[in-house]
């Protein structure tokens, strides 16, 4: 733990002089903020139509105004409840994933680029421990970010939503895919990075490798939520997270074998 902690502090050293990493994330946190306001607040106030008009949120309704951990809501703030809950899956999966593989991505490469992985790679440093490190370094930052931007959400919604709404995100079901579902995303994306780092010269390559996985599977179940009435229960969130634990395992041990020091020092001179 003591090397872990040692890289990771070093690491955390080095993106202090590279600000520049986050700002991608950070206009990705602003609009995935935004865009759940501009369909519960802004387009019913332009329109002068209130969502809960619309029978295509029936569903809605009849969920969120049953809901035994919610006081009673009336049917337009139900439907608010609903689209700012749904719409948190985008917001924790856009901030989590692409803050934290940015990071991963520009760590990896930027140390081969730079010749200065491989006096780490001749160290007694395992594998396992250099890969852990490089993960942590790029995950915290992540979910210290989606931690802000979920705080800010949750102020914002208060000030502007229907009464009483902002307590649709402090459920359980909420809190849950904040931070479990979250994190673990982030871990699959970010070792799906690192993996794609060990074979590739472009930070932005990798990173395309880990939206491939993760943010396409994350805009299908944003479609679906609207289009099928398709609601983030506990069971549902519960078995999304079984499901990344799972692979976590099995990129990690991919992601060793994908990481072979020999070979490594000699493929990258």
């Amino acid at each position: 733990m003591r090397r872990i902690a040692a890289l990771v502090g070093k690491d955390f050293a080095e993106l202090r002089h590279s600000p520049g990493i986050f700002i991608p994330s950070l206009i990705t946190g602003v609009v995935a903020i935004i865009y759940p306001f501009i369909i519960a607040v802004i387009i019913p106030v332009v329109t002068g139509e209130r969502l809960s008009d619309s029978s295509d949120f029936d569903v809605a309704k009849l969920f969120y105004q049953s809901e035994p951990s919610l006081p009673d809501l009336n049917p337009e703030a139900a439907v608010q409840a609903f689209i700012f809950q749904q719409t948190l899956a985008l917001l924790v999966g856009l901030t989590t994933v692409t803050g934290g593989m940015s990071v991963a991505a520009h760590s990896i490469i930027g140390e081969k680029q730079a010749r200065t992985l491989e006096p780490l790679l001749a160290t007694p440093l395992k594998t396992s421990e250099l890969l852990a490190a490089k993960v942590i370094s790029a995950a915290v930052p992540g979910v210290l970010l989606t931690t802000l931007c979920y705080v800010l959400y949750v102020l914002l919604i208060a000030i502007v939503a229907e009464p009483r709404v902002w307590m649709a995100l402090l459920t359980a079901r909420s809190l849950g895919l904040v931070f479990i579902v979250g994190p673990l995303a982030s871990l699959l994306g970010l070792q799906m990075a690192v993996c794609a780092s060990c074979r590739v010269n472009d930070p932005r390559s990798a990173q395309q490798v880990g939206a491939l996985v993760l943010i396409v599977p994350l805009g299908i179940l944003q479609v679906a939520q609207f289009v099928g009435g398709v609601i983030l229960t506990a069971p549902l969130l519960s078995a999304i997270s079984a499901v990344l634990a799972i692979g976590n395992l099995m990129v990690l041990r991919a992601a060793v074998a994908l990481f072979d020091r020999e070979s490594i020092l000699i493929r990258w001179k």
